[in-house]
C-alpha cells in the first residue's frame, strides 16, 4: 500500500506517492492473497527519486488521488498520503504513508505502509498493515455468490541484497478475516468454501528477487525473477496447515525506437487445505487481465502472457496483449480444465515528463466472450 499527489512539481516523489496508493488497491482487490502486487507498486515506484538531501528530515511531504477499476471490486479512488525521505545516496526512496480506498460495489479499505531501503538497498524493509471491507463475486459449483470479507492484514518482509541484482529474505503475514454472504435469502457458502468463514492465520515464508531491468518503472531490457514460498498455521480451531508458493519470471526487450516487448511466465502451487483466498488464480501472483481474481480457483496455475508497448507521443503510448491460463488440482491436471485465455489493447498517459509513470487504461475480451475494464498505475508487469 502506498499513497500521495501534492507536489506535482516534484514527479520522483509522487510517482513513489502513485506506489502508495496503488498498493492498497492491489491488496484489497486480490482478496488479501497477494502481497507481490503491493511490493511490486513500492519497488517500481521506489527508484523514481534520487535526492541529493539524505535523512528522515529531508524528506517531503506528498498526497495524490488514484482511479481504478477491476472486475474482482469494480472501480473507486484510493486516497494517500505520503512522507518520503533517502536514507543514503545509493538507496531508493523509504516512505511513511496511509491510504484509503472505496469503489461502486461498497468495498472499503484503508491502512498504512512504512518502507525502509537503507545501505545502497542492501537491506530492504517494506511492511503493510490494511483493514478492508470487501465485497466480490465467488464461483462456486451452486452459481455465483456475492460475498462480503471482512478483516485485517498485516505483513513484513525483511531483505537483503547479496549482490545489486539479487535478494534473498523472509516474510511474515497475519491474516484475521470473516466471510459471509452479501445478501439475504440465499443458499449457503457450500463446502469447501464454507470452512473458512471465520479465520485467523499466521503465515511464515521466505522471499528472492533477481532484477537485472534497466528500469523498475518501464522497463526496455532485462529479467526479473521473484519467488515466495509461505507456510500458513491457522490460530485456533482444527484446520490443518497449508503451503503455498509462486514464481514469476519477466522479460524486457526493446523493438526499435520507441516498441518495447515484456513477457511473463508465471506458476503457483498450494497444498489441498489452502484457503480459497488463498489459492492460485488467474489474476492472482500474476497479473493475469480479463477474469476476475475469484473466478478461477484451484490449487495449481500456470500463465503466459505477452505484450507489445508503443510510445506513439512524449505523453501518450498504446499496448496490445494477450494471455493464456490454466488451473487445476495438479499439474498434471491442468489442461482437464481447459484453457483461459484473454486479449486486451490499452492506453497509457504518461503523468510525467521526466518519469516514466504512466496512468493505464486496458479492456479486455477473454475465452468466455466477456469484456473487462481495467484502470491502473504503471504497467502489469
Amino acid at each position: 500500500m502506498k499513497l500521495c499527489r501534492a507536489l506535482f512539481n516534484r514527479m520522483s516523489a509522487h510517482a513513489r506517492c502513485f506506489g502508495l496508493a496503488v498498493g492498497l488497491s492491489a491488496s484489497v482487490g486480490a482478496v488479501w492473497a497477494d502481497p507481490t502486487q503491493v511490493e511490486q507498486q513500492v519497488k517500481s515506484a521506489g527508484n523514481a527519486q534520487k535526492d541529493s538531501d539524505f535523512g528522515f528530515r529531508s524528506g517531503s511531504f506528498v498526497a495524490t488521488p488514484i482511479p481504478f477499476s477491476n472486475p474482482t471490486i469494480g472501480s473507486g479512488l484510493v486516497l494517500g498520503l505520503g512522507y518520503l525521505f533517502n536514507i543514503d545516496r545509493g538507496s531508493k526512496p523509504s516512505v511513511i504513508g496511509i491510504a484509503g480506498l472505496r469503489s461502486d460495489n461498497g468495498t472499503m479499505g484503508y491502512g498504512g505502509s512504512i518502507n525502509l531501503y537503507s545501505h545502497d538497498n542492501r537491506w530492504q524493509l517494506e511492511t503493510l498493515f490494511a483493514e478492508a471491507d470487501i465485497r466480490y463475486d465467488l464461483f462456486t459449483t451452486i452459481g455465483t455468490l456475492p460475498i462480503r470479507q471482512e478483516g485485517y492484514l498485516g505483513r513484513v518482509s525483511l531483505s537483503y541484497g547479496v549482490t545489486p541484482d539479487l535478494s534473498f529474505g523472509g516474510s511474515m503475514r497475519y491474516l484475521k478475516t470473516d466471510v459471509s454472504l452479501d445478501a439475504p435469502d440465499l443458499p449457503s457458502i457450500p463446502a469447501p468454501f464454507n470452512d473458512f468463514l471465520n479465520t485467523e492465520i499466521l503465515s511464515l515464508g521466505v522471499v528472492a528477487d533477481w532484477d537485472t531491468r534497466d528500469d523498475t518503472l518501464y522497463p526496455t531490457s532485462g529479467n526479473h525473477l521473484q519467488f515466495e514460498a509461505s507456510r500458513g498455521i491457522f490460530l485456533g480451531g482444527i484446520l490443518p496447515d497449508y503451503s503455498r508458493a509462486f514464481l514469476n519470471f519477466s522479460h524486457y526487450v526493446a523493438v526499435g525506437k520507441n516498441g518495447v516487448l515484456a513477457a511473463m511466465a508465471s506458476t503457483c502451487a498450494a497444498s489441498s487445505d489452502t484457503p480459497f483466498f488463498d489459492q492460485c488464480a488467474l489474476g492472482g501472483t500474476d497479473s493475469f487481465r480479463g477474469f476476475s481474481f475469484t473466478q478461477y480457483l484451484d490449487d495449481r496455475s500456470a500463465s503466459v502472457q505477452v505484450e507489445y508497448r508503443q510510445t506513439l507521443t512524449p505523453r501518450f503510448g498504446g499496448v496490445v496483449f494477450g494471455g493464456a491460463g490454466l488451473v487445476g488440482p495438479t499439474y498434471g491436471q491442468l489442461a482437464e480444465g481447459g484453457t483461459h485465455g484473454a486479449v486486451g489493447i490499452g492506453l497509457r498517459y504518461r503523468v510525467s515528463k521526466k518519469f516514466p509513470v504512466d496512468l493505464s487504461v486496458d479492456v479486455t475480451r477473454n475465452t468466455i466472450d466477456e469484456n473487462q475494464l481495467y484502470i491502473y498505475v504503471g504497467q502489469r508487469f
